[in-house]
């Protein structure tokens, strides 16, 4: 009996080391990460539901519809927040997380994807749709409308911030102080593929951070736009803005296009702007394209587009480099369609073979690589001779067809297409019906009339050529349409 005592303590001692040597194990072992999934008919019925639930590393699936009065505070980091099967809209109604926000980001790295976030209402006017109160965020394919601020971000010093193929659009509370987006003082931003436009007296990309890389991007006011400017920069510190459309109308609430420095140059040196290859279009009767705080180091403008009237600087720079770039009326850029907004250019252009190969300034890489695609997109950038001037080169019959856009006063932008085109009709006319036709004869889309634009939404189709059957008074009319993404 007692050596068979003996015998259960020793196994005892064996299987107290052996747990704790799973438990250790165990604790060394990282967590696999949890998948959540959000849906009407799922366990969880709206984002807020998780947001206390999730772990660092998690990802939330948010599957396409509408999450209305739904706000939500996330602290976790490295998180995934994403729609899938489309947008999931967070419909506000006036709604915010803490008077702040639809969603407020406590976490560090966050990734948020196909979200929709629109009419965020708070009393002190800064009712966002993502208020940053950490560091790192990346933002992507994300549609911000309607709010009192787009995004609006904290300080945070050591933050990066990438924003990508999203669309900000009618965001501020009309008092000039919220915007489109709002970025305070971090790292970098990185602004790229994105549309920004009608902001409501705010700015469409309003940014503090100490460098701004703003890259092939749409940021307009248009025909009835009642945003301030396009860019301001207010504290300096490094910009890159290259590669961009950027248009102000006639509406607008501040006479200049781009500010830089205008609040004081308090951001870390180097205090320099980097204006290459945009194509930037005022169609107010005066005004400035940018405006430079006194002081400013360098400002370097090159293969850069300005069209209409206005000052093309305003303000001085220790070191001013502007040669190669075009300046004239709207009317004489030789744009495809300035009333359209497609700047992209006509064979006749004097924008063509007009600028210069920069190569690499201060490690800065000053070629563009690729062009802004609308909406929300890119293509790759090709060069045919010396490079043009402005956001888009000019590459004849290996570019974009003139013949497919513009034939006998009838418009269709942009052809070649992702599928999303318009046509513009001629004044005076109008059309029975128009129907898109594959090759087989097949009717595969019909335009949605308003005004005297057709457009097309037609994104499902695959690449091809495709016809317009446009009926009047028992006359067919057809046109080409190629669709290639």
């Amino acid at each position: 009996m007692k050596r068979w005592h003996e015998c259960l303590q020793y196994k005892g001692k064996i299987m107290k080391i052996l747990l704790l040597l799973i438990t250790t194990i165990l604790s060394l072992t990282p967590c696999s990460a949890t998948i959540w999934n959000v849906g009407q008919a799922r366990q969880y019925t709206k984002p807020s539901a998780v947001s206390s639930l999730v772990r660092d590393g998690d990802t939330v699936q948010i599957e396409a519809g509408i999450y209305p009065e739904d706000v939500a505070r996330w602290t976790a980091n490295d998180l995934l927040l994403t729609g899938v099967g489309g947008m999931a809209h967070l419909k506000s109604n006036g709604k915010s997380w803490g008077s702040k926000a639809i969603w407020v980001i406590g976490g560090k790295n966050t990734t948020v994807a196909y979200i929709e976030f629109s009419e965020c209402a708070v009393p002190d006017a800064n009712g966002a749709g993502i208020r940053l109160e950490a560091a790192d965020l990346t933002v992507q394919h994300c549609y911000f409308h309607d709010n009192q601020n787009g995004i609006l971000a904290g300080d945070s010093p050591e933050s990066n911030i990438v924003i990508e193929y999203s669309e900000f659009a009618r965001n501020g509370a009309g008092d000039g102080q919220s915007h489109n987006l709002y970025i305070n003082h971090v790292q970098t931003l990185t602004f790229r593929y994105n549309y920004s436009h009608h902001a409501v007296v705010g700015h469409e990309l309003k940014s503090r951070a100490y460098s701004n890389y703003i890259l092939y991007n749409r940021l307009s006011n248009e025909s009835d736009g009642t945003a301030s400017r396009e860019i301001d920069l207010p504290n300096g510190g490094l910009a890159v803005i290259m590669g961009n459309e950027i248009q102000q109308g006639t509406k607008t609430e501040n006479s200049n296009i781009i500010g830089y420095g205008l609040e004081g140059l308090s951001n870390p040196v180097p205090h320099e702007v980097f204006l290459i290859n945009n194509t930037i279009v005022n169609d107010r009767s005066a005004g400035s394209f940018l405006h430079l705080a006194n002081g400013t180091a360098r400002c370097f403008v090159r293969n850069t587009i300005f069209a209409g009237i206005g000052t093309v600087i305003v303000g001085a720079a220790t070191t001013i480099d502007t040669s190669h770039n075009w300046n004239g009326s709207v009317a004489a850029a030789g744009f495809i369609s300035a009333s359209n907004y497609n700047y992209g250019l006509l064979a006749t252009s004097p924008a063509i073979n007009r600028g210069t190969d920069i190569g690499i300034v201060d490690n800065i890489p000053l070629t563009p690589s690729r062009e802004y695609k609308h909406p929300k997109s890119f293509i790759e950038k090709k060069f045919q001779d010396s490079i043009d001037c402005g956001a888009h080169e000019y590459l004849g019959a290996i570019g974009v067809e003139e013949a497919l856009q513009r034939e006998n006063g009838m418009t269709v932008f942009p052809n070649p297409s992702n599928g999303d085109f318009t046509v513009q009709l001629p004044a005076g006319t109008s059309y029975e019906s128009i129907n898109l036709i594959d090759p087989l004869g097949r009717n595969v889309a019909r335009g949605t009339l308003t005004g005297d634009r057709y457009h097309f939404s037609a994104q499902d189709l695959p690449n091809g050529v495709y016809y317009l059957y446009l009926q009047q008074n028992n006359v067919l009319v057809t046109r080409t349409v190629i669709i290639a993404r």
